[in-house]
């Protein structure tokens, strides 16, 4: 991946693409943009160009326009006056990843990518502050109720298999996991309840014990 100080083309492959599987429940933030550089006039993106309308654009408060005026472009001899190269299409196309829903630069034919999210409220004075990389969000349907009514009670929010298949939040608290918050009432612990959802939180927490107890036998 480029960025303000980097640019990197001749890459082939996928830049970012969520498995079929995972992508109802994971993918890049809406104040992501992803700068595409390079693209042949052929591309998918460039279908129609130039009557149809090109669907690069300001994303967030960040743009090619200001990602050109990286001295990183100097170093490759891309920098230009104008974005476009005669009357080609772009050389850099700013996009959201719903318009292409995955970054697979053989697919879209572009040389190279870059990809940036926003850090509001903090005010960056150009592309050299941007935090560059993918920012993603998990989501399950109603998950910003769910995890806000968990994180209010001093719990993470997660997930787990559901019975019947798919997956089914789940709210990690110290002692228990609850399908609701942290301050509902404990269920007796079943054999199907073993299983530990999944999150970065309960492998800390597995640790732990097994710290304990190890110091316990010594």
């Amino acid at each position: 991946m480029s960025n303000c100080g980097t640019i990197v083309l001749g890459g082939k492959g996928n830049g970012f693409e969520a498995e079929d599987w995972r992508a109802p429940y994971f993918n890049p933030t809406s104040d992501n943009v992803f700068m595409l550089i390079g693209c042949s006039p052929k591309s998918p993106i460039f279908q129609g160009f130039p009557e149809k309308k090109l669907p690069c654009h300001n994303i967030s408060g960040m743009s090619c326009e200001e990602y050109m005026s990286c001295p990183a472009w100097d170093m490759v001899g891309y920098r230009q006056p104008g974005l476009s190269s005669g009357s080609g299409p772009p050389m850099c196309c700013a996009i959201g990843f719903e318009s292409v829903k995955a970054i697979n630069l053989s697919k879209l034919e572009c040389e190279g990518y870059s990809s940036a999210y926003n850090l509001a409220p903090l005010k960056l004075r150009g592309p050299s502050d941007w935090a560059y990389g993918i920012r993603v969000k998990y989501e399950l349907q109603g998950s910003d109720a769910f995890c806000r009514a968990c994180v209010a009670t001093s719990g993470t929010c997660g997930y787990e298999s559901a019975d019947g298949g798919g997956l089914r939040h789940v709210c990690i608290c110290d002692h228990h996991n609850s399908t609701t918050n942290c301050d509902s009432v404990v269920a007796p612990t079943s054999a199907s309840s073993s299983v530990r959802p999944k999150t970065i939180g309960s492998l800390i927490l597995y640790f732990i014990a097994m710290n304990i107890r190890f110091k316990r036998r010594q």
